[in-house]
């Protein structure tokens, strides 16, 4: 059943998410003590036994300095041919990783370079992952949500947040890349890091937020009983009286606040259906977004969106923006 307003409401529904007014000046100062860090970019073949697609094991620097993997994969020959490739930056969904080598082929198949990010301390819910989290924590409700939600200092999407902006800076180094045609894109938790890094990298060709996760949080957090956003809520029935000092942390984070500073055009997807991430929340980053934007709507699907669908629409429309 649908699980929150309806379409036309959606269309009507502003945000009432707030900004911390110290957000531009946070994430400057994050992105450059990341920076401190030679991003250190090392590519090595895999052998996959596949003959149409190459995959590269990648990794790079992210927050702390801590090393980041991912998968780079291309067309066959493509890295000893020259080209450069237009390219497509993938974030994973909550709880999953990387994953394995020959698995996510469709991006490379369409012609392009496609770097997927591992996600830090993640990758052991339905696919698998490699990287470590360097980040402590106080105490934390089960799963990441709540983990290091002290401050924003400690909060752990400030490390995946800056992995991701560093993944795109270790993507635009790569020699088989053209830097000048990056996009973003990803699915739930996926989409959320898509739109944090489209806030805050300058010179995205498109940035695809899927049924994206991590916005409108203070609304979230009472308008659904399902995880991850659920995660936020159990730690707040402990811990009665933190509510205000919680959301504030989290308004460091959330992907209406970075929706305000993307530019580059955007394709959204959003499901009537979705008790994992409300579609509200998904129109409160969509009305606020910065740059041209659209919005597909699923009525008869939940989390998964428009599954397939949605490739194929991110498709017709990464190949326009890459100039194809």
């Amino acid at each position: 059943m649908n699980t929150d307003l309806d379409e036309a409401a959606l269309r009507a529904y502003r945000s009432t998410q707030t900004e911390p007014d110290d957000f531009d000046d946070f994430w400057r100062r994050t992105l450059s003590e990341a920076r401190e860090h030679d991003l250190d970019v090392q590519a090595e073949p895999v052998d996959t036994g596949l003959t149409t697609v190459d995959v590269l094991d990648v990794s790079f620097r992210g927050a702390d300095g801590q090393r980041v993997r991912a998968w780079l994969r291309v067309p066959a020959g493509a890295a000893a041919s020259g080209e450069l490739l237009p390219t497509v930056v993938e974030f994973v969904g909550y709880g999953g990783g990387r994953g394995h080598a020959q698995q996510n082929l469709f991006w490379a198949s369409a012609g392009f370079a496609h770097l997927q990010m591992d996600t830090r301390g993640q990758g052991s819910l339905w696919s698998t992952g490699d990287t470590a989290d360097s980040g402590g924590s106080g105490p934390a409700a089960d799963g990441v949500m709540t983990r290091g939600i002290d401050s924003p200092e400690s909060y752990y999407y400030r490390r995946v947040y800056t992995d991701g902006v560093r993944a795109v800076e270790a993507a635009r180094s790569l020699d088989v890349v053209d830097a000048d045609r990056v996009a973003v894109l990803g699915t739930s938790q996926g989409g959320g890091i898509t739109l944090a890094v489209a806030g805050l990298v300058e010179g995205l060709v498109a940035a695809v937020p899927r049924v994206p996760f991590l916005c409108d949080f203070r609304r979230a957090s009472v308008i659904t009983d399902s995880d991850p956003y659920k995660q936020i809520g159990r730690y707040l029935a402990v811990h009665r009286h933190r509510a205000e000092q919680v959301h504030e942390v989290l308004s460091y984070f959330d992907g209406v606040n970075f929706a305000k500073r993307a530019t580059a055009p955007a394709l959204f997807s959003t499901a009537l259906m979705d008790a994992t991430c409300p579609p509200s929340t998904v129109f409160g980053a969509f009305h606020a977004y910065g740059g041209d934007a659209d919005i597909t709507v699923w009525p008869y699907n939940g989390h998964e969106g428009g599954g397939v669908e949605d490739d194929l629409e991110a498709l017709a429309m990464l190949r326009g923006a890459f100039g194809l």
